[in-house]
């Protein structure tokens, strides 16, 4: 595996989500420090999410979702392009968005 991917997960729609260790950085630094040390929770939601849901502003993007207790979510935004993904940013959530459920367990 390339030296600056710091994890990929092979996602329930059958396409891997590669995170580099830069993007880590900034998510964790700087858009969700919250992140900070759960990068095995955000690979256990891109593999085995509660639910996957389609971003309504753009269609190539997709919302992972995993329950980690009633009331609180971790969530995986990942884009793909020609069946790779990268992750665009996780973050704790308290609800699912709306958008179109396209796979869920």
């Amino acid at each position: 595996m390339d030296e600056h991917i710091l994890f990929e997960a092979l996602t329930p729609l059958g396409f891997r989500v590669r995170v580099t260790r830069a993007r880590w950085q900034l998510i964790t630094t700087t858009k969700h420090p919250a992140m900070h040390g759960r990068a095995a929770d955000v690979q256990a939601t891109l593999r085995e999410p509660h639910e996957i849901r389609r971003s309504r502003g753009d269609p190539a993007v997709y919302l992972f979702y995993r329950l980690e207790r009633p009331g609180r979510w971790t969530c995986g935004v990942a884009k793909r392009v020609n069946d790779e993904g990268f992750l665009i940013t996780t973050y704790p959530a308290d609800a699912v968005k709306a958008g179109e459920l396209v796979w869920s367990t």
